[in-house]
C-alpha cells in the first residue's frame, strides 16, 4: 500500500510540476520586451515543443523541427541579449495559400522558384502570384530530428515534388546545424574576433537523389536555396563584394521592378543595398561575379553580420525568375532581398534578406549535392567590427554607412 501512495504522490508531483512548466512559457512573453532572445525563446517554445537551443557559452541559436529546420533566430548574450532574427509573430496559428511565412533568419527551400522548370507553380498554369505555392515540406511540414547535441543538430525530409515540365523528384534533404565557437570562427573569416560578443552557426544542407530516375537538362534539376531574415532599420546596408576580373553585367536588380539608383551602389568591387524594410526589391548575382561572402551593417543596433556560402564559377545554376522566356539553365548565385510594401499597402514584413543557392543538382539515383552556408553576427565597438569588416567585405564601417 506505501508504494502505491507513494508511487501516486510522484506521480502529481510530475504533473504539477509540468503544470507549471506549461504556465511559466505562457507568461514569458508577458515578462520580456519584442525584439529580445528570451521574448523570442518563450514565444517559440509555445508553437513547437520540441524546439531546439544550440549553446557555446553565451551564444544560443533556435532551431525549430516543427517549422521545416528553420534556425528561427539567434544572440550573442543569451536571454539578455537582442535577437537576432526575423520572426512573423502575426503568421502563427494560421494557413497561407501561397507561403507560411513564419520568418526564421535562415531556412531551407528548394529551388527554381520560376522558368520551365520551377517548383512553385504547377504544369501549364500562368506563373502569377495567386498561382504561386510553396511546396509544402518546406512550407508547412515538420521535419525529423535524426541527431542531435547541446552544439549540433542534424534533421531529415524525405519528399517528392513536381516541376513545372511535370517531372516528379524524389528527393531526400538532410540539414546539419552547428553552433560554432571562436575559434572556428576566426579559422573561417582570417580575423580576431576575441574582443567582441559573437554568435555564428554553419548549416551543412544536401539533397539527395532518392528516386530511380536521373535528374537531367530534360528533367530539370532542384538546387538548395538558403535564405537568411534579418530585422531592418533605418541605417542597414546590405554589402556584397564582387568580381571585378571578368566581364559583362555584375547584378540583376529587377527581380521586382528595378531597384532605384539612391537604394543600390557599385563601387570598386562592392555593391551596397539599402536594407530599411521600406523598399521591395531585389537582385542577384551571377557565379561569375560573386565570391563566397556577403554581409550587412546595422549602424543603430551596431550588428555586423557576415555569410560565407559555397560558389562555383564553372557550375549551372538555374534561373529563378518568374517567366517561361530565356535559358533555365542560366541564373544568379547568391541574391539579396529589400521587404516593403505591395501595390496594396500590405507588408510582410519588414525585414531583409541574405540568399545563396547550390548549382542544379544534376544527379543520378544515390548520389548527392551538399550546400554549405554559415552566418556570423559580431556587436562590438567601431574599431573592432571595422577590424573584422574590412577582413571578411573588403570595406570599412564608415565607408559601409557612407555609401547610400
Amino acid at each position: 500500500m506505501n508504494k502505491i501512495l507513494v508511487k501516486i504522490l510522484i506521480l502529481c508531483m510530475f504533473l504539477a510540476c509540468k503544470e507549471k512548466t506549461k504556465r511559466t512559457i505562457e507568461m514569458d512573453t508577458d515578462n520580456f520586451e519584442k525584439g529580445s532572445f528570451a521574448y523570442d525563446k518563450a514565444f517559440l517554445k509555445k508553437q513547437d515543443t520540441n524546439l531546439i537551443i544550440l549553446k557555446r557559452g553565451s551564444a544560443e541559436v533556435i532551431v525549430s523541427p516543427k517549422f521545416q529546420a528553420k534556425v528561427f533566430t539567434s544572440t550573442v548574450n543569451g536571454n539578455k541579449g537582442k535577437t537576432l532574427g526575423w520572426v512573423n509573430y502575426d503568421a502563427f496559428g494560421k494557413q497561407d495559400a501561397h507561403m507560411n511565412a513564419y520568418g526564421g533568419e535562415n531556412r531551407c527551400w528548394l529551388g527554381p522558384e520560376g522558368n520551365i522548370f520551377s517548383l512553385f507553380f504547377k504544369p501549364e498554369i500562368e506563373m502569377t502570384f495567386e498561382n504561386w505555392k510553396t511546396p509544402s515540406p518546406i512550407d508547412s511540414e515538420p521535419w525529423d530530428i535524426k541527431s542531435k547535441n547541446t552544439t549540433s543538430v542534424t534533421l531529415t525530409k524525405q519528399m517528392l515534388l513536381t516541376n513545372y515540365a511535370n517531372s516528379d523528384f524524389n528527393i531526400k534533404v538532410e540539414r546539419e546545424i552547428s553552433i560554432l565557437n571562436k575559434n572556428d570562427m576566426e579559422k573561417l573569416l582570417s580575423v580576431s574576433v576575441k574582443n567582441v560578443e559573437a554568435v555564428a552557426y554553419q548549416t551543412k544542407n544536401s539533397i539527395e537523389n532518392s528516386g530511380d530516375n536521373a535528374w537531367t537538362e530534360t528533367t530539370g534539376a532542384p538546387c538548395i536555396w538558403i535564405l537568411d531574415m534579418f530585422p531592418p532599420s533605418e541605417k542597414t546596408t546590405v554589402v556584397i563584394p564582387y568580381n571585378l576580373q571578368t566581364e559583362g553585367n555584375v547584378a540583376t536588380t529587377d527581380y521586382f521592378g528595378q531597384i532605384p539608383k539612391d537604394r543600390i551602389k557599385l563601387e570598386d568591387g562592392i555593391l551596397y543595398f539599402k536594407a530599411d524594410g521600406k523598399s521591395r526589391g531585389k537582385l542577384g548575382i551571377n557565379p561569375v561575379r560573386a565570391l563566397n561572402t556577403a554581409g550587412s551593417y546595422d549602424a543603430i543596433n551596431h550588428i555586423l553580420t557576415i555569410t560565407i556560402f559555397d560558389i562555383d564559377p564553372s557550375a549551372t545554376y538555374l534561373n529563378q525568375e518568374w517567366k517561361l522566356e530565356g535559358d533555365p539553365l542560366i541564373g544568379d548565385a547568391m541574391n539579396a532581398y529589400n521587404d516593403g510594401p505591395l501595390e496594396d499597402g500590405k507588408q510582410m514584413g519588414p525585414f531583409y534578406e541574405i540568399e545563396s543557392v547550390s548549382p542544379a543538382a544534376f544527379l543520378r539515383p544515390g548520389e548527392i549535392l551538399t550546400h554549405n552556408h554559415t552566418v556570423f553576427h559580431f556587436i562590438g565597438t567601431t574599431k573592432e567590427l571595422t577590424k573584422i569588416s574590412q577582413s571578411a567585405l573588403g570595406v570599412s564601417l564608415t565607408q559601409i554607412i557612407n555609401a547610400l
